[in-house]
């Protein structure tokens, strides 16, 4: 066992299955020493967790355990894209967080934080990123939030 799988153990953390496109898409491309990991959901289980919108339906709490759930799909299909090998990361290099929000709604960065607390807790140092954190007035399957990454790998 790794050490990033012992901390994901750690953390009470269980990587999923990665999970297969449901449009027109890869889940990951890599090329050189970067993944490019698609828009990941909060979906376990085959199932949204978290539907809605910020501001309307979905509360700050939640939305960012919503993104959190959407950095644990991306963290597997890194996992995928690394041959199952985390240890192979060398930075998170940026993350990419929408959020299904109400105009009024001006809370983004705090939402997404469930997704870069994550990279953190997870690889350290080496899970600080550059990142995004914009509104969207709706995303696929009604998700409240969808985050993608940049990662350098050995």
């Amino acid at each position: 066992m790794g050490q990033i799988d012992k901390r994901l153990a750690e953390l009470g953390i269980t990587l999923p299955v990665a999970a297969k496109p449901v449009a027109n898409y890869v889940p990951w491309v890599r090329t050189g020493n970067l993944v490019f990991i698609s828009g990941q959901g909060p979906v376990e289980d085959g199932k949204v967790v978290w539907p809605g919108c910020l501001g309307v339906d979905v509360s700050l709490e939640d939305g960012a355990k919503s993104a959190r759930l959407c950095g644990i799909n991306v963290l597997a299909q890194l996992k995928d894209a690394c041959g199952g090998d985390l240890d192979r990361v060398k930075r998170v290099v940026k993350l990419v967080g929408f959020v299904n929000a109400a105009p009024s709604f001006k809370d983004h960065p705090k939402v997404i934080n469930g997704a870069s607390d994550l990279m953190v807790e997870v690889f350290g140092d080496k899970g600080r990123h550059a990142r995004s954190a914009v509104a969207s007035p709706s995303l696929p399957m009604g998700i409240s939030t969808e985050v993608e990454a940049i990662i350098e790998v050995e």
